[in-house]
C-alpha cells in the first residue's frame, strides 16, 4: 500500500527532511507518524501525495512509484489519497453541500454520480442536517467533518490526515477520532500525522515516531514517548 525504501529528502546542504528512511504500512492499517516540529513529518505526507520527490530511495504508493510518476498521472494517484490538513481550506461562498460537491465536479464527474455520493460521505460524517449551511455558520469540528466528507467522494484506498485536529477542542477532537476510525473499519487505510499525545496513547494502533529525518521508533500498539 505505501512503501518507502531508503527514503532521504534533502531540501539543501543543511535542511534534512528524511535521512534514510525505510517503512512499509499494509493496506487497512491505522498508523500514527509521531514527532516534534521540524522532525520530518510534513515532508512525509509531501512524498506521499507526490507534491515532492524524494532525494534518494524510492516509494511506492497504490502501485504507482512516486520517484518516477509523469506529472500528468498525479491526479490520478491522488484521487486514490484522500487528505486532511489542520486548515479546513473551504470555499466560504459554497454550503456545506457545494463543497463536498466540488471535488467531484473539478474531476468531471457526472451529475448523477454527484447526487448518489454526496449525501453517503456526509451521512459519514454526520452532516446531513447542515448541507445547507456555510462555513461560518457551523463549528470548527463540523468544518472538519466537511473536510473529511470532501476527501473521501473518490473513494480513497489511503486517508493522509495531518494534524486534523491542530485547531479543535478535546470534544470537537475526539468527534474527528471517532470518525477516522470509523473509516478505517470500511477498510481505508489511515495515516495520521499528529502532536496531540492523548489522541495517539488513546488509539493503541501502530505508532511511527520520527526524530530529525529518522524513524527511531515503530510500535504495533504504541505510544507518544518523545
Amino acid at each position: 500500500m505505501i512503501k518507502l525504501a531508503n527514503v532521504s529528502k534533502h531540501y539543501t546542504k543543511d535542511s534534512i527532511g528524511l535521512d534514510d528512511v525505510n517503512l512499509e504500512i499494509e493496506p487497512g492499517e491505522f498508523v500514527s507518524v509521531v514527532g516534534q516540529s521540524g522532525t520530518g513529518k510534513t515532508t512525509l505526507v509531501k512524498l506521499i501525495i507526490a507534491e515532492e520527490k524524494p532525494t534518494r530511495g524510492q516509494i511506492d504508493v497504490c502501485g504507482w512509484d512516486i520517484t518516477k510518476i509523469h506529472q500528468r498521472d498525479i491526479p490520478f494517484l491522488r484521487r486514490q489519497i484522500g487528505v486532511i490538513f489542520q486548515d479546513f481550506k473551504l470555499l466560504k461562498k459554497k454550503t456545506v453541500q457545494e463543497n463536498v460537491a466540488f471535488a467531484l465536479e473539478v474531476a468531471g464527474a457526472p451529475h448523477s454520480r454527484i447526487r448518489e455520493v454526496v449525501p453517503k460521505v456526509l451521512d459519514i460524517v454526520g452532516l446531513r442536517k447542515k448541507v445547507d449551511s456555510y462555513p461560518h455558520q457551523i463549528s470548527g469540528g463540523e468544518q472538519q467533518r466537511v473536510v473529511i466528507a470532501r476527501s473521501l467522494v473518490h473513494r480513497p484506498k489511503i486517508l493522509v490526515a495531518d494534524e486534523p485536529t491542530g485547531n479543535l477542542d478535546s470534544i470537537n477532537t475526539e468527534e474527528i477520532i471517532e470518525i477516522l476510525k470509523r473509516i478505517n473499519e470500511f477498510g481505508t487505510t489511515i495515516l495520521l500525522v499528529t502532536h496531540n499525545r492523548e489522541v495517539v496513547n488513546r488509539l493503541r494502533k501502530r505508532v511511527v515516531s520520527l526524530h530529525n529525518g529518522r524513524i527511531i521508533a515503530d510500535e504495533k500498539e504504541g505510544k507518544y514517548r518523545l
